[in-house]
C-alpha cells in the first residue's frame, strides 16, 4: 500500500481522506515511533485541517505519546518550530498548493527534514495490517498547546538576514498569501523588515476564495495588477502552506520560479566559492549557466523536497531548491520555506541597490513549459518504459533519474509522474519560448499515443 507522494499524503476530504483514515495513520505512527521526545502537531488553513490535527494529536497521546500543538502555522514554520521545542517528529495536515477539497499528511523527522522513505514504509504497512498503538490509562500521553511558534520563526528568519540594509530601502511590498497560512507570518515578518505592506487575500480561509492555492501567472493576476499601480517595489505571493514564494516585478511582470532559484543559486555561489546547488531534474539550464562560472556545482536530483533536502545535508550544499518557488537555505534550515525567500530577496535587492526587474535581468533567459496528462497511476511505469526506448531508439540523450529527460539541441523535455496526483507531468524547456511550446507540444503528443496504446493493449 503506497500512501505516501513526493509530498506526503494527499487525499480528497470526504473520499479517502476520512476520519478513520487519519486515525488509523496517526495510530499507525503512534507504533512506528517509539515515545520518548514530544510529537509536535501543527496545520494549515483548510476547512477541515483543525479537525484531523485533533484527531491525530488525540490518537498519538492514546498511543503514549506527549504531543506539542503548535497550531496553524506555514509548514516551514512547524518545521522550524519541531527543531526548537526538539520534538522527536513533527505531524503537519497539509495538501500545500492543492486545491480546496484535498488535505494530506506530511512527517517530519527529528532534524526537520521530510522523514525518510523506509519511515514512510513502515507506516504504510502499520496502516495495512491495521496495527495501531493504545496504551493502558496510566500510559496516555498529554496534549499541550505551544502559542509561540509564529514569533520564534520570524525572529529566527530576521537573524538571518541585514535587516538595517533592507529597512534603508523601505521597500513597498504587495503580499498576496492566498488565503493560506503565510497570513500568520509572512506580513509581520515583511514589516519587522521595515516594509511598507500591502496585503491581497490575507484572511485565512480553507475555500481559497480569492483565487485557487497554486501560486501561478494565471492565479496572481490580481497581484500583477496591484504591483504597478500603486508603484510598488514588488510583488510576493505563497502557496497555501506558504513553503513556496514567487515574485512579481515593479512592471507587473511575473518572474516563474526558475528566474528567483537561479538568480539566489548565484548570490549564494558567490558567498561560497565552489559550493554545490542541489535541484532537480525539472530545474532551468539556466542554474548551470550562473553557478559553473563561479566555480560552483549543480547536482541533480529527482523530483521532491524530501529528495532535495536529504541530498544538500549529504553534499553540504550552500542552497537548493525547485523552480516552483520552493527554495532552501540551509544556513536556516533544511526546509522549503516560503517567508525566508521572501527575506533573502528583500536582502540581495537591498544589498546590490538595483530593482527586482534590473537584477532579474542579468538571469540567462529560458522559457519553461508545463504541462500535465491525465494518466492512470497503474499505466505510468509502463508508459515511462515505453517512451524511454522510443526516445532512446531515436538516438536523442535521455537521463532518467525522475521518469525521462530527453535533451534536443536547443533545449529539453521531461516527462514524469506526479508523486500527488494521477498524472503526468511534461515538462520543456528552450531559449527560443516558441521552440519550448513545441518541445512541450512534442511531448505531450508522445504521452498520448503511448497512453492509447498502452490502454488497448493487454496487460
Amino acid at each position: 500500500m503506497r500512501l505516501f507522494g513526493t509530498n506526503g499524503i494527499r487525499e480528497v476530504v470526504g473520499e479517502r481522506l476520512t476520519a478513520p483514515f487519519v486515525t488509523a495513520v496517526a495510530g499507525a505512527i503512534a507504533r512506528t515511533i517509539e515515545p520518548g521526545r514530544p510529537i509536535v502537531v501543527g496545520w494549515d488553513g483548510r476547512t477541515s485541517s483543525v479537525a484531523f490535527a485533533r484527531l491525530a494529536a488525540s490518537t498519538l497521546a492514546l498511543g503514549g505519546h506527549r504531543v506539542i500543538e503548535v497550531g496553524l502555522l506555514p509548514t516551514p514554520a512547524i518545521q522550524y518550530n519541531l527543531l526548537a521545542l526538539r520534538g522527536q517528529l513533527g505531524v503537519i495536515i497539509t495538501a500545500s498548493h492543492n486545491p480546496p477539497e484535498f488535505n494530506g499528511v506530511k512527517c517530519i523527522a527529528p532534524d526537520g527534514l521530510e522523514v525518510e522513505r523506509s519511515v514512510e514504509e513502515a507506516i504504510e504497512e502499520a496502516v495495512e495490517r491495521d496495527l495501531g498503538r493504545t496504551v493502558p490509562f496510566d500510559r496516555v500521553g498529554e496534549v499541550s498547546v505551544d502559542g509561540d511558534g509564529a514569533r520564534r520563526y520570524v525572529e529566527g528568519i530576521l537573524a538571518q538576514v541585514d535587516t538595517e540594509a533592507i529597512a534603508r530601502r523601505r521597500f513597498t511590498v504587495v503580499l498576496d498569501c492566498g488565503n493560506g497560512a503565510s497570513a500568520v507570518t509572512s506580513p509581520t515578518l515583511l514589516r519587522r523588515l521595515g516594509c511598507h505592506v500591502v496585503t491581497l487575500n490575507a484572511q485565512v480561509d480553507g475555500t481559497f476564495p480569492g483565487h485557487r492555492s497554486e501560486p501561478t501567472e494565471a492565479n496572481l493576476a490580481d497581484l500583477a495588477r496591484t504591483v504597478p499601480a500603486i508603484g510598488a517595489d514588488l510583488g510576493i505571493a505563497h502557496d497555501g502552506d506558504a513553503d513556496r514564494a514567487v515574485f512579481i516585478d515593479p512592471t507587473g511582470r511575473f518572474l516563474p520560479g526558475e528566474r528567483i532559484l537561479t538568480l539566489l543559486a548565484r548570490e549564494f555561489v558567490r558567498r561560497g566559492p565552489g559550493g554545490v546547488v542541489v535541484t532537480p531534474v525539472s530545474a532551468s539550464q539556466s542554474v548551470e549557466d550562473v553557478v559553473k562560472p563561479l566555480g560552483g556545482e549543480v547536482v541533480y536530483t529527482r523530483v521532491g523536497s524530501p529528495v532535495v533536502t536529504r541530498e544538500m545535508q549529504r553534499r553540504h550544499a550552500v542552497f537548493g531548491g525547485e523552480e516552483n518557488g520552493g527554495l532552501i537555505f540551509p544556513s536556516f534550515q533544511l526546509a522549503r520555506d516560503g517567508a525566508m525567500t521572501a527575506a533573502a530577496v528583500l536582502d540581495l535587492l537591498a544589498r546590490d541597490g538595483r530593482s527586482l526587474a534590473e537584477v532579474a535581468r542579468e538571469v540567462p533567459q529560458y522559457t519553461l513549459v508545463k504541462e500535465k496528462v491525465a494518466c492512470p497511476v497503474e499505466q505510468r511505469g509502463r508508459a515511462l518504459e515505453e517512451l524511454t526506448r522510443e526516445f532512446s531508439n531515436e538516438g536523442s540523450p535521455v537521463v532518467t533519474i525522475d521518469g525521462l529527460k530527453v535533451f534536443r539541441p536547443d533545449g529539453w523535455i521531461l516527462l514524469r509522474p506526479s508523486g500527488t496526483e494521477p498524472l503526468l507531468r511534461v515538462f520543456a524547456e528552450s531559449r527560443d519560448p516558441d521552440r519550448a511550446r513545441r518541445l512541450a507540444e512534442e511531448g505531450l503528443a508522445r504521452v498520448r499515443a503511448i497512453l492509447t496504446r498502452v490502454a488497448g493493449s493487454p496487460a
